[in-house]
């Protein structure tokens, strides 16, 4: 098997990870709900969590970190917690439908929204977005993916994030392709809620994740209840992170995460990323090469993340990724990659695309294997067409 659907999720992880779960399981309590040894074991693994995230996404505080089940459950507290009937929000067509669905539904409640196109590469049109934000009457808020999960294409946060500080706009970044992969600094660049899953490239357990938060910015709860403080009041507690963490957290999985995000630390950041990079590089120039392929995306750039998607010939992307699964043990992931604007843009609303992404774990060997089974795929592809013309 040679998995490349890094970009679904992590699948190769080191091993201090599942120890560290299977550690906790057997040796921690529910945080903030007592103070009897077990639970503050849970206490001090949550607080180094909420420490590691902080220092690696450049916060305010551990206190402004909250944690959640991934990426689409901080993505709805933020977009609920913050937009209000009249107000503006503006996002792009290059988004996850975790970040468009939530926003829908605002629409219906009153939100205006506006969505930012992009060229025929995906390719984000700054100006445009330039133009929203600069308005007489500027939005209320602007979100968007730090890098697309479609083409890996990656949004220059630092120049949208001076826009939206110089005009007063919230900044609100998903970040479910790039954490743990690239630098990300909030308070350098402007971010105001930066939303992250950590089953990913922070290679921590699924179901964990979370919101960080600027310092002063209150953001209406998704969920409220237990919270181990202040029992008696009918409110949940507004101060963070209690305010966005009702209910018993994943202390099991967060100590997972704690471990991921600590091995990323120690082999550095940058070096993991050049290598993914390097994959993903040597793949699309094979791929390229062979006939029938056009692949999704802008690489004039290095610096992207570590995807390749791609369509053979006029294929079911479906029926691609199924054949490369079946006789060949190469897995990815095909369709829509819940991004239906970004494919309407490029055009592929009705094939898909078969995305291959990388990870630090693979190797090169598994790369050219890949390439190989693509030329194999495209060359039948081709030998069928001839047949049935």
């Amino acid at each position: 098997m040679i998995y490349l659907d890094n970009a679904a999720t992590s699948f190769y992880r080191p091993p201090e990870v599942a120890a560290a779960v299977v550690h906790a399981m057997e040796t921690v309590g529910n945080s903030a709900r007592g103070v009897h040894s077990v639970s503050l074991a849970a206490d001090r693994t949550v607080y180094a969590a909420r420490e590691a995230v902080s220092a690696l996404f450049g916060a305010a505080g551990p206190e402004q970190t909250a944690f959640a089940a991934n990426a689409t459950q901080s993505l709805n507290t933020a977009i609920k917690g913050l937009l209000e009937p009249g107000d503006l929000a503006v996002s792009t067509v290059l988004e996850h439908n975790s970040v468009l669905r939530p926003l829908y539904e605002m629409e219906k409640k009153g939100v205006r929204l506006c969505l930012v196109g992009c060229d025929s590469r995906g390719r984000l049109d700054y100006q445009k977005l330039k133009d929203v934000i600069f308005e007489k009457r500027p939005p209320k808020m602007v979100i968007c993916t730090h890098a697309s999960n479609v083409t890996g294409n990656l949004t220059d946060l630092r120049k949208i994030g001076a826009w939206c500080r110089e005009r007063g706009v919230l900044f609100v970044v998903d970040a479910a392709q790039t954490a743990g992969i690239f630098d990300i600094h909030m308070e350098n660049m402007n971010i105001d809620v930066l939303c992250f899953t950590g089953h990913k490239g922070l290679l921590g357990p699924q179901g964990t994740g979370g919101l960080c938060v600027r310092k002063g910015l209150a953001v209406r709860p998704l969920i409220t209840g237990g919270s181990g403080i202040r029992t008696f009041s009918r409110e949940h507690p507004p101060a963070m992170p209690t305010a966005l963490e009702a209910g018993t957290l994943n202390a099991h999985g967060i100590a997972g995460l704690l471990a991921g995000i600590r091995w990323i630390e120690g082999q550095g950041m940058e070096k993991l990323r050049k290598k993914e990079q390097s994959l993903a590089r040597a793949f699309y120039e094979g791929a390229l090469r062979v006939e029938g392929v056009r692949v999704l995306g802008d690489f004039s750039s290095e610096n992207r993340a570590a995807v390749v998607s791609l369509n053979l010939w006029d294929a079911d992307s479906a029926q691609i990724s199924d054949y490369l699964a079946q006789e060949f043990g190469i897995l990815t992931r095909s369709g829509g990659h819940c991004a239906p604007l970004l494919h309407e843009a490029l055009g592929t609303g009705r094939q898909g695309a078969v995305r291959f992404s990388f990870s630090h774990f693979n190797t090169i060997e598994q790369v050219n294997q890949a390439i190989e089974a693509v030329k194999k795929t495209a060359a039948l592809l081709s030998r069928e067409q001839t047949v049935m013309k």
